[in-house]
Parts: C-alpha cells; structure tokens; sequence
C-alpha cells in the first residue's frame, strides 16, 4: 500500500513541479524531457530485466542442482542458530534457510551477480510458505530489508572508481563505508525485530552480530596492513574462487546423489526464464517513476530547500553537495553512482563531497529496486511495512555515512 502511494506521488510531484517551471519559469521543454525520460525509463527497466535473463537462468539451474543434491539443505543447518531466530516462520532445515544464506553471503563478498539470482531463488521459496499470495510475510520482509541495507564487507566497485579518478589513496573509504553499511543493515534488522516482536537479545543473536563485528575488525586490519592493488586483487580472487569452487561443489553433490545434473539444471535455468519475464512490469513501473520525478526537476528542488534549512538552522553545509548520491540512492542504483561520479569530478575524487558520495554510495543498495524486482518476482502487492523498514535503514545509513565523513576527513 505504501509503494502505491509513493508511485502516485512520484507522478503527481512531477506534473506540480513542471507545470510551476511551464508558468513561472516559462521551461517549455519540461514535460518534453519528462516523456522523454519515461521512454528512457522503460526501455532501461526492459533491458535490466533482458539483462537478468541469462544471469537469472545460470544461477537458478545452478541452485537446483544444489537442492537436488542436498548442499542447499547442508547450508539451512549451518545456519540454523542464527536463522531460526531472524526467521521464526520459516520450519526447521526448510531450503529457503539456505538459500537465504548464500544470498547474503554473495551480498556480503560483493556478488551481485550471483546474489540476485539466489535472493529471487529465496523469495519464490518463501512464497511457498506465505498463507497469503499477495501479502508480504513476515520472513519476507526480514529478507527484503536486510538486502536493502546492502551489507557489503569490500566495496570494490567504489575503490575502482576512486582509482581511476585519480585518488592518492582509493580505499581510504573503507573502514568509514563498513561502519555505515553495518550501521544501516543493524538498523534494518531492529526495526523489524521490533515491528514483528522477535527478542534481539538472544544469546545466538548475540553471538552473532559479535562475531561479525570481530570478522569486520579482522577484516579491516588485514585491510589497512596491504596495498590498494594487493587488497583489489585478493578480494577479487577470493571471491571468484570461492564461486566457482561453490559451483563445481553443487555439480559433485549431484554427481553423488546420482541425479542428472545436465537436466536438472535446465529444469532450474526455466525457472530462471520465466522469473526474468515476470519481473518486467515491475520493474518499468519503478524506473519510470523515478526517472519522471527527476526528469521534473522536483528532486534538484528538493535538494534546494534543504541547503536553505541547513544553512538557516546555522549549520555546517559541506554535506548538503553529497545530498543527490543521498537522496538518489534509495530511489536507483545507476543514478545513484552518476550523482558520485559527477561529485567526484565537480569536487575533487578527494575532497570532503568527493569521499562523501562515495561512502553514500556503499552505506546501502536500492530500496525500490530491490523491492520491486524481489516482490515483483513473486507477485506480492501488499509489502506491509518493508519499504518504512529500508527507507529507516537508508536514512540511517546516510546519516552514518555523513558522521563517517566527518570523523575521517572533516
């Protein structure tokens, strides 16, 4: 219900901010632009979707050998502890939970490729086990805002953009983008524990956000004692091997549990096809949305009017540059990494905006895009409270990301 309202909102903004542009600012090309980008919009939502359509069927064809086989239900116990806590709906040893855990994990390693596919493997999962088609449940919504926080350990994509922009020290953002990416996903996992009444402090729970917060510290002292290259090309090495190890793992779990493994993954890669198809529309709903509202010039005034309240209440505005990567962020991926590239060339890949943007960049991932393209895939229309959940969790996220600036480099 309340991506409905923020839809029509997106659309009715827009018509408001580009009439007022029309009449006042005599703009005659506003409402041009505006259907030129809805056009634009459309055909992107389409060609994201084309796009997924390979990547989808490989991933998908890849998980069922792996549910055949029996390494799926290997990984639900492996992370039963922590999951059935999170999770409290979803059965014991159930796939999903396996399935949950190689998405996140692949989030975590940076593999957006292969996390997708397997995030949209858990969702269709979950499905299966939600009394109500058409309302998000519980576990659902668990999911779906812990992607949304967009928990990364290695913001790989960033460190090479900052490279090569020129930046003396390219992953001088990463301790500051771990803080506020583990801030927004610790954020995402509060409200809805609080919202569905699951007891945080249980002891696996815990256990759990301890050792991950003692894992990131690890990781950010092996971080800080190797060079820019060294840490680009281990990260990228283990995490590519750790692929296709995994996949090479799911064909022998075949092999042993003598099944087919050729015709099972063809079994799955339909699956993959038909789930491509079925995310089309909504995809194209969002993107277009969103690329009217910008195309309006509602978003720049938005932008305006906060510089104008920041510096009227007195404070600092060096971090009102960085507001567009803030605010794009929630609202689409590649828009979002446009705004940083455009701050780091307008103000230096190393000054305070420069770095700013890049640590918005990686505090969080796409709101309405994931929620779309996961919900969309599975033909859920009531999200209940999962877009408040990951809109609290990016407001936090950006709001870590600003104080990370600030203690780093103000």
């Amino acid at each position: 219900m309340v991506l409905n309202y923020i839809w029509i909102a997106f659309f009715l903004i827009a018509f408001v901010v580009a009439l007022c542009k029309l009449v006042i600012g005599g703009d005659t090309e506003v409402f041009t632009q505006i259907i030129n980008a809805s056009f634009a919009s459309a055909k992107t939502g389409f060609e994201i979707s084309l796009g997924l359509t390979g990547i989808l069927s490989l991933w998908l064809g890849i998980m069922k050998i792996g549910e055949k086989g029996g390494v799926i239900q290997s990984f639900a116990r492996l992370a039963a502890p922590v999951f059935s806590k999170l999770f409290p709906g979803i059965p014991k040893d159930h796939p999903v939970t396996g399935s949950i855990f190689m998405n996140l994990s692949a989030n975590l390693l940076g593999l957006d490729n292969a996390a997708t596919p397997m995030g949209l493997k858990a969702m269709q999962q979950l499905q299966e086990l939600n009394a109500e088609k058409d309302s998000a449940s519980n576990p659902m919504i668990m999911f779906l805002c812990i992607n949304a926080s967009g928990l990364t350990l290695i913001p790989i994509t960033i460190m090479m953009y900052r490279a090569q922009m020129g930046a003396a020290n390219p992953s001088d953002i990463f301790l500051p983008i771990m803080l506020a990416t583990f801030t927004s996903t610790l954020v995402a996992i509060l409200a809805v524990c609080i919202k569905q009444r699951i007891n945080i402090l249980q002891r696996n729970l815990l256990l759990f956000f301890g050792g991950l917060a003692l894992f990131i510290g690890g990781l950010v002292w092996l971080f800080n004692s190797l060079e820019q290259k060294q840490v680009s090309l281990y990260s990228t090495l283990f995490a590519n091997t750790l692929l296709f190890t995994i996949i090479c793992g799911f064909i022998i779990s075949g092999i042993r549990k003598k099944i087919n493994v050729y015709d099972t993954f063809i079994e799955g890669a339909k699956e993959g096809f038909k789930t491509a198809v079925t995310i089309i529309p909504y995809l194209i709903a969002v993107l277009v949305a969103i690329g009217i509202f910008r195309a309006s010039g509602a978003m720049d005034f938005l932008i305006d009017g906060i510089r104008m309240g920041v510096s009227a209440a007195g404070l600092d505005t060096k971090f009102v540059e960085g507001l567009p990567t803030m605010l794009m962020k929630p609202l689409s991926g590649s828009g979002a990494r446009g705004m940083m590239l455009d701050a780091m060339n307008t103000y230096g890949v190393d000054s305070f905006v420069g770095r700013l943007s890049s640590i918005v960049q990686g505090s969080s991932d796409t709101t309405f895009y994931v929620v779309a393209l996961y919900y969309g895939s599975v033909g859920i229309r009531n999200t209940r409270y999962t877009v408040q959940c990951s809109l609290l969790a990016d407001l936090a996220g950006a709001i870590a990301a600003v104080a990370m600036t600030y203690l780093f480099f103000g």
